[in-house]
């Protein structure tokens, strides 16, 4: 089991930045591939990103593309979220997610991951 403990979320103003860190501790960090999720009030939660454990692969939520970037850190087991020009609709709680897989896998499905964060609000304003 491994439990994950999200980070780096707050209030940025509109076309601002913000990097989100989600921390894992437990059984071996790098046989996750980890996922983030947002939820925004009143809508579903909804893929961001993801990446493998090998941090060869990623995949991205199309209309994030270019301004968000996944890494991974495995020797801090860490992942990360890098969020660049900031809109107003992307105001949510961000969570992370991770599962095991192989090498190279990576998975955009909610119900694809077993192990969630608690989330962290990232608001951003006008």
């Amino acid at each position: 089991q491994v439990q994950l403990v999200e980070s780096g979320g707050g209030l940025v103003q509109a076309g601002g930045s913000l990097r989100l860190s989600c921390a894992a501790s437990g059984r071996t960090f790098s046989s996750y591939a980890m996922g983030w999720f947002r939820q925004a009030p009143g809508k579903e939660r909804e893929f961001v990103a993801a990446i493998s454990w090998s941090g060869g692969i990623t995949s991205y939520a199309d209309s994030l593309k270019g301004r968000f970037t996944i890494s991974r850190d495995n020797a801090k087991n860490t992942v990360y979220l890098q969020m660049n020009s900031l809109k107003l609709e992307d105001t949510a709680v961000y969570y992370c997610a991770a599962r095991i897989a192989d090498y190279h896998a990576i998975y955009d499905r909610l119900g694809a991951y077993d192990y969630w964060g608690q989330g962290t609000q990232v608001t951003v304003s006008s």
